[in-house]
């Protein structure tokens, strides 16, 4: 698909600040920063995994965390059939006191030692950090797993071995590619990951970090066999070895569902619930507290093409199977209450439920494809998608319909995100004409930024008998008539129909495709197909300031409850 140019930066550039000059040092033809009117965006450092790991991405996935005070996601795609799915995540591990930690082992007590390196990644909207988390920290340790997941083997608690330069704090990056998860340390300026676990005969393939966890397992991993883990990342890091350990095993062997996790997520304010979907279009509900052991006695689905919910006859886990749609579900995103979820397809179709009630609220049609990711704006009042028509959509929950498409791309879209932490210049508390910013990534290796008011948005006009659209004369599109009867999944709108925004910034940011993006108080991460991730700090924001970033993001996320401000100028050039 055709979309409007607004050309990427290709001028040549020089290596960005950091201790190390080869870390950061940049293809031909990359810029090290680019700009906004609030100022100037500054590549500060990168992380990656071993570059002898590095063959073995392909087909594979790559996904990292880093967060703080709350959760987040963000789906990576690679369209080679092959490569499965990339996710980032982000994790927060506040201070906790030493008796306060699962003492499965004398080796696992705190130390008062230095504190370990805090890493954060690209996240999406409202998915959760990395991919191996457990059940309530109550289920039974495993000391081996057989079937297609054997050689993954989770570690005995009692054989292991701590680490006495963790202190049980620090902001981390979690990821994973071909058959490894990687923690790295945000902060610091050293590109290599802290740890690594690693899988054998299946792939960590997605994951969520909940930073609310009152005790024990607060990171999820889904496998491409299907199976599901949760474990505790304080006790990861603890321990020195290349092995889960502590870890709750769900849908083992595939026993409940064999596809391959497509998407995982916490449930905020739900004590422990998380979900996961399958390439199959199920998802499952699951209940941390509830034994790991699953009830693979859910009724035949007997029209693939009706959404449908069933509940376990037991009280086992999954509690629950919502059965989507025919095709996969390739992510799924929570809303920061959540009281929604948000299911993207490869038939092509956004779907928003409401979560309680296990009822469809509103959806709709692709312009061209697949979509591949979406997010939620903090507030909950709007929801982006991607996807295989190279364009950005902006869905309205109050209209339950699309608003606006944002063209700018030139391959698909592979990632989304809003930007809670920017506020417009000038702007209020009191102000309700409100700007969102919101980013966007794709397989054209470009970072996009956005900034969407909807009081600016100039309304399609109705298209008079044989003539052609107008923006001046005439009543509004019927697209516009009236908000969509609940329920109601939307065809596929006209091009002519839809309000077009373009972006505020283009900018090239990598040499391979993109799959993922997310927003710091400080910075904007993004990451490549190939496991590259970039820190691109925010202007006001240097070296000066690393040391202080996890009490800015914590504090952040706790004050960052709505977004205001104006409108800045859109089409903002370089």
């Amino acid at each position: 698909m055709m979309n409007s140019g607004i050309s990427s930066n290709s001028m040549s550039s020089s290596s960005a600040p950091g201790n190390n000059s080869s870390n950061n040092a940049q293809s031909p033809g990359l810029k090290t920063y680019f700009k906004t009117p609030e100022g100037r965006y500054k590549l500060q450092y990168e992380k990656t995994h071993p570059a002898g790991l590095l063959h073995y991405a392909h087909g594979k996935t790559v996904t990292q965390g880093g967060a703080v005070d709350q959760w987040r996601s963000v789906p990576l795609h690679n369209p080679s059939p092959k490569n499965k799915k990339k996710e980032v995540t982000l994790a927060h591990l506040k201070d906790k006191p030493a008796h306060a930690q699962p003492q499965s082992s004398s080796s696992f007590g705190v130390t008062s030692g230095v504190r370990s390196a805090a890493a954060r990644f690209l996240g999406g909207n409202g998915s959760k950090t990395l991919s191996f988390v457990g059940g309530n920290g109550g289920g039974k340790s495993i000391s081996g797993l057989s079937g297609r997941v054997g050689s993954f083997g989770v570690s005995s608690s009692s054989s292991s071995v701590g680490n006495s330069n963790f202190d049980g704090k620090g902001t981390y990056l979690v990821f994973n590619v071909g058959d490894a998860i990687f923690i790295s340390d945000l902060n610091s300026r050293d590109k290599d990951p802290i740890k690594s676990i690693h899988f054998s005969n299946s792939n960590p393939v997605c994951h969520a970090f909940d930073p609310d966890a009152k005790e024990g397992h607060d990171l999820l991993i889904g496998l491409n066999s299907g199976d599901v883990y949760s474990v505790s990342l304080r006790q990861q890091l603890q321990d020195v070895g290349k092995k889960l350990i502590g870890a709750q095993h769900y849908n083992k062997d595939g026993v409940v569902n064999n596809s391959r996790c497509t998407s995982i997520a916490w449930v905020p304010n739900s004590d422990g619930a998380f979900v996961v979907a399958h390439a199959d279009g199920n998802f499952y509900v699951y209940d941390k507290s509830k034994d790991g052991s699953a009830d693979p006695s859910f009724p035949i689905i007997k029209d693939q093409t009706q959404f449908s919910v069933s509940h376990a006859r037991y009280s086992k886990n999954p509690i629950a199977r919502w059965h989507i749609c025919q095709g996969s579900i390739n992510s799924i995103a929570i809303s920061n209450d959540g009281a929604y979820i948000a299911t993207v397809g490869r038939d092509g179709y956004l779907r928003v439920f409401d979560y309680k009630n296990e009822q469809l609220i509103c959806g709709g049609k692709s312009y061209y494809g697949a979509l591949l990711c979406c997010a939620w704006s903090m507030d909950g009042k709007y929801i982006l998608t991607g996807g295989e028509d190279d364009l950005v959509q902006v869905w309205s929950m109050e209209e339950r319909k699309v608003v606006a498409w944002g063209e700018g791309h030139n391959s698909w879209v592979s990632g989304v995100a809003f930007d809670s932490y920017w506020s417009a210049p000038n702007s209020d508390a009191t102000d309700e004409n409100v700007v969102y910013r919101f980013g966007s990534v794709g397989q054209d290796t470009q970072l996009l930024l956005w900034d969407l008011e909807m009081d600016e948005i100039v309304v399609p006009m109705r298209r008079p008998p044989g003539g052609s659209p107008t923006f001046s004369t005439g009543s509004q599109s019927s697209h516009w008539d009236n908000a969509c009867p609940v329920g109601t999944l939307q065809p596929a709108p006209s091009m002519r129909d839809i309000p077009k925004i373009s972006p505020l910034v283009t900018h090239r940011v990598h040499t391979e495709p993109l799959s993922g993006l997310t927003f710091t108080h400080e910075s904007v991460l993004t990451v490549c197909r190939e496991g590259h991730i970039k820190i691109w700090m925010r202007p006001g924001f240097g070296e000066s300031q690393s040391s202080n970033s996890d009490s800015l993001l914590s504090s952040s996320l706790k004050e960052k409850t709505s977004l205001s401000g104006k409108t800045l100028s859109s089409n903002y050039k370089q």
